[in-house]
């Protein structure tokens, strides 16, 4: 009888052993199996701030689509393509840009991610190109006389101009909802080089906005995206 107990007890020990290594074995199992992978695919969407200045300027109007492409976990590669027409009113000239640009490049996010988040802050960098047409509606001759004021003069000459710039940028984009993304950016932008009409300035380019004299400008944006995923790596 002893020793069947004793017989008993071991094979107890034995059995609880063996349970004990399997439960270790299972949780390093289930562990290790936790991997949360990044989605890959192409985002694309539209920039809703165009037609909302759109709507409250009447001498603008514009739309621009955009998109990216995931390459690795931090590194997108970014495009942007669009209209613009803005009516740009000065002291002495009344004149009008209107074409298409493309701007491209990439983002790097700098934001760690928790677990299957899908959010970005991200700093990027585009090359930007534009063709248009700069039309100078008229011009009011400089003359300081306060008894005969001078008239605008209706010229409406249309001269075909391009320009190439550089852009740098910040902005972030959340994942709102599945595969759905709201994004916002600042950009500073440094002409590189813009084909002037013969007889006037030139005072705007689509994509690229205002030009100041120092031959910089400033954009924002605010979209609206949609990820066709691919794949998960």
């Amino acid at each position: 009888m002893f020793r069947y107990f004793i017989s008993l007890f071991a094979l107890f020990v034995v059995v609880e052993s063996f349970s004990q290594t399997q439960k270790t074995d299972t949780i390093i199992t289930k562990n290790d199996s936790i991997v949360y992978k990044s989605t890959y695919g192409i985002r694309v969407g539209i920039d809703i701030s165009k037609p909302i200045k759109a709507a409250v300027d009447g001498s603008y109007s514009g739309i621009e689509f955009v998109g990216d492409y995931r390459v690795s976990k931090r590194m997108f590669i970014a495009a942007e393509i669009g209209f613009e027409e803005e009516t740009t009113q000065e002291d002495y000239t009344n004149s009008t840009a209107k074409g298409t640009y493309v701007r491209a490049g990439f983002n790097f996010n700098a934001y760690e991610n928790w677990l299957d988040m899908n959010n970005e802050i991200f700093v990027g960098y585009r090359y930007g190109l534009s063709f248009f047409e700069q039309t100078l509606n008229s011009f009011t001759p400089n003359v300081n006389n306060t008894y005969f004021p001078a008239n605008p003069i209706i010229v409406n000459e249309t001269a075909n101009v391009n320009a190439h710039w550089s852009e740098f940028m910040v902005g972030f984009k959340v994942e709102t909802f599945k595969n759905f993304f709201v994004s916002a950016s600042v950009s500073y932008k440094v002409m590189m080089s813009v084909k002037e009409p013969d007889n006037f300035k030139t005072l705007f380019s689509p994509g690229f906005n205002r030009i100041f004299e120092s031959g910089t400008g400033f954009g924002f944006n605010y979209t609206l995206s949609y990820l066709i995923p691919f794949s998960k790596k």
